[in-house]
């Protein structure tokens, strides 16, 4: 095939043909069955509408009360941040800084780079330092988990419905619709469609990688073109290059991640040595006239069974203690059967690979409920809850997952697929 639109899917490296796709359709890698990219209707338009929508709950979200407590006519109430405060001046600042991250910076920094992105294109002119907005943006959508917090407090309400009388803020509210909002706006953002207006607006007629030509291997690097994770180019390396960077975003350039397996083991080793402490050690410490009481992330899930809301027990449960263990064992198995050359089921460890991805963040929920139950509940006399050290284990465990995953690169499980001509597709 010669003067066609390549495209290398991110997570095989298989190069293929970019073909035109209905409105609404998804195209997906025919080897891996990997998302290429899908057919958003007028997808900026839709996201620029749904990044000003988020950017007004966002403010609503973080200047009025998410919920109050009321107790013999004593009444708590805190924000967001109020939350985060509390915890600081607590002496937990790791977890203070791990939650003012993931629920007001990183969300912050999402709705910000797609608004100076999307605002100047929507009057044709290309946006101010795009390359580094955009690779901002790349860096902060993983982080915001907006959904994880919405659950946290569903669970953190039920803890705290025995202890006082709820009174739903503000905040509460705007929240819910903030993580259907801002997620709806992270789904319209096209990058594909991003690029090729910027494109259309600096060089009219501009083409991307039309008239590549492909002959016999299958993936990018067996023709030494690598793929941008960032923004989705693939271009041609020069030969023995090295320090490259992209030429449209301005992040590196390589054929694999350098170091990979060696950086995800390092990653699993920390993550193995404190996910012990994080299960064993007092994950909070409570206080009341009738005494005290230490209570690890298993005590929350049993006293969530005891009293009678058994979903949420599984909830937790899944998210705090079976998914970081199972994190740890799925990647520990794709990083030791890559590093012994296996080709065995390259389809199936490549969905491991992207389960683990999406299933990552959802462990920060006992991070969260926490978070709001050491903010409300300070009664003094009467009931105090402060966090434990089994607190910020657990939470340097789901970071320290997040980043194994984030640097296992899955095109070696198909390098070793390639090499026994296991998936090699000759294409013509």
């Amino acid at each position: 095939m010669s003067h066609i639109e390549l495209i290398a899917c991110h997570e095989c490296d298989l190069l293929q043909r970019a073909v035109p796709i209905p409105a609404g359709g998804t195209l997906r890698c025919r080897r891996c069955n990997a998302e290429l990219y899908r057919s958003h209707p007028n997808s900026l338009e839709r996201a620029l509408a749904l990044s000003l929508a988020s950017f007004v709950l966002f403010i609503v979200s973080n200047v009025f009360p998410i919920v109050g407590l009321s107790v013999s006519g004593t009444h708590v109430n805190t924000t967001l941040f109020g939350s985060v405060r509390v915890l600081y001046l607590d002496g937990m600042w790791p977890i203070a800084g791990l939650v003012f991250a993931t629920t007001i910076l990183m969300p912050a920094l999402q709705i910000g780079a797609m608004l100076w992105m999307l605002l100047p294109l929507r009057l044709h002119r290309v946006p101010w330092q795009a390359a580094q907005v955009f690779r901002v943006f790349h860096l902060a959508k993983p982080w915001g988990m907006t959904e994880v917090l919405i659950l946290g407090l569903l669970v953190a309400l039920v803890k705290l419905a025995h202890i006082a009388s709820i009174v739903p803020g503000e905040a509460l509210w705007s929240f819910g619709l903030l993580m259907l909002v801002l997620a709806a706006a992270s789904a319209a953002f096209d990058e594909r469609v991003l690029w090729s207006r910027i494109s259309a607006v600096q060089s009219p007629g501009a083409e991307g990688n039309g008239g590549m030509a492909l002959h016999g291997a299958a993936s990018a690097a067996g023709h030494h073109l690598a793929l941008c994770h960032d923004c989705g180019l693939l271009m041609k390396l020069p030969a023995h290059a090295h320090d490259l960077s992209c030429p449209r975003c301005g992040a590196m350039l390589h054929l694999r991640r350098p170091a990979s397996l060696s950086h995800t083991w390092a990653f699993l080793i920390a993550a193995m040595v404190l996910y012990i402490p994080a299960n064993v050690l007092p994950v909070m410490y409570t206080s009341s006239l009738f005494g005290a009481q230490t209570d690890t992330i298993m005590s929350g899930v049993v006293y969530l069974w005891v009293s009678g809301s058994w979903s949420l027990a599984v909830i937790v449960f899944i998210a705090s203690v079976a998914v970081p263990m199972l994190k740890i064992l799925a990647l520990s198995y794709l990083v030791i059967s890559t590093q012994f050359h296996s080709h065995w089921l390259p389809e199936q460890r490549t969905r491991i690979y992207r389960l683990v991805e999406f299933v990552g963040r959802w462990s920060m929920l006992d991070i969260y409920v926490i978070t709001m139950l050491v903010a409300l509940v300070q009664f003094q006399a009467l009931a105090t809850i402060k966090a434990g050290p089994a607190a910020i284990a657990f939470g340097a465990v789901v970071v320290l997952t997040m980043f194994a995953a984030m640097s296992f690169d899955p095109r070696l499980i198909w390098d070793e697929a390639e090499k026994n001509h296991a998936w090699t597709r000759t294409q013509q």
